[in-house]
C-alpha cells in the first residue's frame, strides 16, 4: 500500500459555521475520520501545517508547504494538500515554481461545501486526490471536480459552483470517473525533485482600466520589483497617460516589467497592434502569452528570488516550466 502525507492548510473544505460566517475549524486527522474510504485505498499520513481561510495564505505560507514536502519528500510516495479554493491557483503555480521535475505527485484540493454539509463535494475531491496521489502522475496538479489540472494552468472561474476551476490554454491532464483515474497527459519529470527556497515578494499588479494614466504604474514601481499590468485583449497600453516614459524610467533603474492580458483564454500578443508593438520591440517589456496570471506571478517571485540580471530575467521567464508557457515555442 502507497504512503501518501497528507497536509492540512485549512480552507472551505475544514470550515464549519460560526457566528461571523464559515471558518477553518478541523484538522486533516478529522477529515480523515469523515472519509473511510481513503485509509482503505493508501497509508495516510497526517500534518496540520495551519488552518486559515484562504485568503490569508501568503508567500511565506507557499514556502513553508514546499518545505514541509521537502522535509519528507523521501518517505512518501504522494502527497495531498488540502486549500481553501480562493488562492489555490497561486499556491498550485507557487509550489510548481518551489518544486520542479518531481516524479511523485503532489495534488491540492478542497471544497466549495465545508465536508459537514450535506450537499459538500469535499469528500468526493478527497477521495480523486488521494487516487491521484497513489499513481504516476508527476508533478504539481489540482484535482477537483473530477478533473486533474497542471498547477501552472489552474484558475478559479466559477465563485460558487462545484466545477470551481478551469485549465487555462491547456488540457487536463486526467479525468476521474468512479474512482478511477483516465490519465490523457504524463507530465514530465526527472528522476528527482528540484526544491527551491526564495521568493521575492515584491511583485505588483495593476489591472488596466478605460482613462487610467502612469500614476497608477509610478505608484506600484516606487514600491515593487516587478509589475504584472493586465491590459485589454491581446496586449497594448494607452499612447496618452505617460506609460511609454514611466515604464521607461523605471526599467532603467532595474525594474521588470511584464504585459498580460485580461482575458482568460488565448493569450497575449504585443505584436498584432500599435499600442503594443513599441512597448515590446523599443522598450523591451516582457509578454506573458498564454501563461496564467497567477503563473506571471508565482514565477516572477521565483526568478527575483534567484536573480536582478535583465538577461537572466528574461531566459528565464520564457523558459518553460512544468507547461506553464507554450508560446513562443522555445
Amino acid at each position: 500500500m502507497k504512503r501518501v502525507l497528507w497536509i492540512g492548510t485549512g480552507g472551505t473544505i475544514a470550515s464549519e459555521a460560526g457566528e461571523g460566517g464559515l471558518a477553518p475549524e478541523l484538522n486533516s486527522r478529522e477529515l480523515l475520520a469523515r472519509i473511510p474510504a481513503v485509509s482503505r485505498l493508501c497509508d495516510v499520513t497526517c500534518i496540520q501545517l495551519m488552518n486559515l481561510d484562504s485568503t490569508n495564505i501568503t508567500p511565506q505560507h507557499w514556502l513553508m508547504m514546499a518545505g514541509c514536502i521537502r522535509d519528507h519528500y523521501p518517505d512518501f510516495d504522494g502527497f495531498v494538500l488540502t486549500h481553501g479554493t480562493d488562492t489555490m491557483a497561486y499556491t498550485a503555480a507557487a509550489l510548481s515554481y518551489l518544486i520542479q521535475q518531481s516524479p511523485k505527485p503532489i495534488i491540492l484540493t478542497g471544497g466549495q461545501k465545508p465536508i459537514g454539509f450535506d450537499s459538500t463535494d469535499s469528500k468526493i475531491n478527497l477521495q480523486d486526490a488521494f487516487r491521484c496521489a497513489t499513481e504516476d502522475l508527476p508533478g504539481v496538479s489540482i484535482v477537483f471536480n473530477n478533473k486533474v489540472i497542471p498547477g501552472t494552468r489552474a484558475k478559479k472561474t466559477r465563485s460558487k459552483s462545484f466545477q470551481a476551476f478551469s485549465s487555462i490554454n491547456y488540457p487536463y491532464l486526467g479525468v476521474l470517473r468512479d474512482g478511477v483515474l483516465l490519465r490523457y497527459i504524463r507530465p514530465e519529470c526527472a528522476g528527482g525533485p528540484i526544491f527551491y527556497d526564495r521568493l521575492d515578494t515584491k511583485v505588483a499588479l495593476m489591472k488596466l482600466t478605460p482613462g487610467a494614466d502612469h500614476t497608477y504604474a509610478e505608484f506600484l514601481l516606487e514600491r515593487s520589483d516587478a509589475l504584472i499590468i493586465e491590459s485589454f485583449g491581446v496586449g497594448g497600453l494607452p499612447e496618452e497617460g505617460g506609460f511609454y516614459q514611466c515604464l521607461s524610467k523605471w526599467m532603467e533603474r532595474g525594474r521588470t516589467v511584464v504585459l498580460t492580458t485580461q482575458v482568460e483564454n488565448e493569450g497575449s500578443d504585443l505584436g498584432v497592434y500599435h499600442v503594443g508593438h513599441r512597448l515590446k520591440n523599443d522598450l523591451g517589456v516582457l509578454e506573458a502569452y498564454d501563461m496564467t496570471t497567477e503563473a506571471v506571478v508565482a514565477k516572477l517571485m521565483w526568478i527575483l528570488g534567484l536573480t536582478r540580471k535583465r538577461e537572466e530575467v528574461e531566459r528565464l521567464f520564457y523558459t518553460p516550466v512544468a507547461k506553464d508557457i507554450l508560446w513562443p515555442e522555445p
